[in-house]
């Protein structure tokens, strides 16, 4: 076992006496020593209920064999850290979240990693160590809050509230009703109840092959979900003493089909950048045009929140992520022969599984849309390609106006708080990508501002920034090469007319490639990162969107 290195032998007699301080014994030494990566905070709603989860994993393990030790993680709630400086801090700590695990599991030598989950950022740091280790490992997720209700019986969520201050801004509601919206739309732990970040990860963690089968969708704080703690918990050891490892799981073909499935639920455009991350981690190429082939052939068949009206809840009852695959299956080729941390395969676990409301879960003969929920664009304005959730672009498929240049998120919302945002207006944040930010800011606060003022579909929102899984409207995310790193946006002036067609996948503007050059060349020097410490050395070490904004020149131990 890996974990002979710090317990077998005579050298090792130092190392045996501190872990007997711990309580593991002679007997627990011929056992393999399985990490348990809790990220337990008790600001982050999502993760609030996890140190019990905690107990019955390391439970759970005991009793399958192993030899359990938590340790923790960070965690950082997007939601929270919306609209402020704390934002900076979200995309940075995938990193740091990253880089933990892969001290804790290496310090100690752990045979087996079991990484409980939830939220944005915590998912892809976690998977990001572990295809980085290739450890035995699995996810299990803490599971998404239900939807919540108003005493009129209207089911809202967190996004509801962020475009209940828009409304209020332009008069359409009071400040009794939104609080009404405030009192109701988080009823509970658990993740946020749209398919939004943290549940889009989870959902995509079953599709990898590294999660068990409905670790996305069935709800926190349920028996069912206790349940699954359990079955992980056993599942590990399993895996650990099979010597089952990550690489062996996630291949590109694994890749594809997580992909498949995120074209077919819409999921959050941040599941890109965090699939570029988790694909580097596991030394695989996976080029961002290979992302619109799979859109053309995978039809969108469900319209969770923000993009329907359905709830994660709706999703788990009409069968999950196993349901849409299963259906899936009868439009394109997956990789079923593929192993999976259940110890089946791919082919094995979808055995059997149908859907079981083809209101959520669309047949593929009658889709929500004929294309895939995600795409990239690419031209003038992108060479290097551009991130849209057309999933939740409402139906508008080409909008061609004048810019609105903003350098920061905070004047862009002002603008459109106060009303001078205008419809036929392209809304143009930069200076927000990984460098420029530095961290990629989520701009759920305009996207929801516009919503709120009426103008969701008919004013475009193009930035090097990202979106929360909640945004929804025709917005234009991780446009790269970012302004910051001389990229076409920072040449765009208020005036510019910019072109974007979801059809043709194109995001342009109509100036000539001299213009743009000149410029460029003609611009002020973007000024160094004013922030210190830590975010200061991610602004300087960070890469471009489109590959993941990984840390440039760390490659994946392979």
């Amino acid at each position: 076992m890996r974990s002979d290195r710090i317990k077998q032998g005579a050298d090792r007699a130092p190392h045996r006496a501190l872990l007997k301080a711990t309580g593991v014994t002679d007997a627990d030494m011929a056992k393999p020593f399985i990490g348990v990566c809790n990220s337990y905070v008790d600001i982050v709603p999502g993760h609030r209920h996890l140190q019990k989860a905690g107990v019955v994993v390391k439970n759970a393990v005991r009793a399958a064999g192993g030899v359990p030790f938590e340790f923790n993680t960070i965690g950082v709630d997007d939601g929270i850290a919306m609209g402020h400086a704390g934002m900076y801090y979200s995309l940075p700590s995938r990193e740091l979240i990253a880089d933990c695990v892969e001290t804790m599991v290496n310090a100690h030598a752990f045979d087996g990693l079991i990484c409980i989950t939830n939220c944005d950022k915590i998912v892809p740091g976690m998977l990001m160590a572990i295809m980085r280790l290739d450890v035995p490992a699995l996810i299990v997720s803490g599971g998404p809050m239900p939807a919540g209700r108003t005493p009129e019986g209207e089911a809202v969520d967190l996004v509801s509230v962020f475009e209940g201050v828009g409304q209020l801004h332009a008069g359409r509601i009071d400040e009794e009703r939104l609080k009404i919206l405030e009192d109701t739309s988080c009823p509970s732990c658990g993740s946020c109840s749209g398919l939004f970040t943290a549940n889009s990860m989870n959902c995509l963690s079953e599709a990898l092959g590294l999660a068990l089968p409905y670790n996305g969708t069935a709800l926190a704080e349920t028996k069912e979900r206790g349940e699954l703690f359990t079955r992980a918990g056993q599942a590990i050891v399993d895996i650990a003493i099979k010597d089952l490892r990550p690489r062996q799981i996630v291949t590109r073909e694994a890749v594809e089909d997580a992909l498949a499935l995120d074209m077919a639920f819409g999921g959050s455009t941040n599941t890109i950048l965090h699939t570029l991350a988790i694909a580097h981690e596991a030394g695989i190429d996976f080029p961002l045009e290979r992302l619109n082939e799979l859109s053309r052939r995978v039809p969108q068949l469900c319209a969770i929140r923000p993009s329907g009206p359905y709830h994660m809840e709706d999703l788990h009852r009409a069968g999950g992520v196993p349901a849409i695959m299963a259906e899936l299956r009868s439009v394109i080729e997956l990789h079923t022969d593929r192993p999976t941390v259940t110890g089946s395969t791919l082919g094995e676990d979808l055995a059997g599984v149908e859907v079981k409301d083809h209101d959520v879960i669309r047949p593929t003969s009658n889709p929500v849309y004929a294309r895939g929920g995600l795409a990239v664009l690419f031209g003038s304005l992108a060479p290097e390609g551009a991130v849209v959730k057309t999933a939740g672009a409402g139906g508008v498929r080409q909008h061609r106006g004048p810019a609105r240049v903003f350098d920061s998120e905070e004047a862009a919302t002002a603008a459109i708080s106060a009303l001078e945002v205008k419809p036929g207006d392209v809304v143009v944040i930069r200076r927000e990508g990984p460098k420029g930010g530095p961290g990629m800011r989520e701009m759920l606060e305009p996207t929801a501002q516009l919503q709120g003022v009426g103008l969701g579909e008919e004013v475009a929102l193009v930035t090097d920034g990202r979106f929360s899984g909640g945004s929804r409207g025709l917005s234009i995310g991780h446009v790269s090469p970012e302004a910051a790193a001389g990229g076409p946006l920072a040449a765009v002036r208020d005036g510019d007319v910019i072109v974007i067609d979801l059809d043709e996948l194109k995001l342009d503007v109509e100036l000539s490639q001299q213009v743009i050059e000149e410029r460029l060349e003609n611009s002020e020097p973007v000024p160094a990162s004013a922030h210190t410490g830590w975010l200061r050395r991610y602004a300087m070490l960070v890469g471009s969107a489109s590959r993941g904004a990984v840390l440039d020149g760390f490659e994946g131990v392979v």
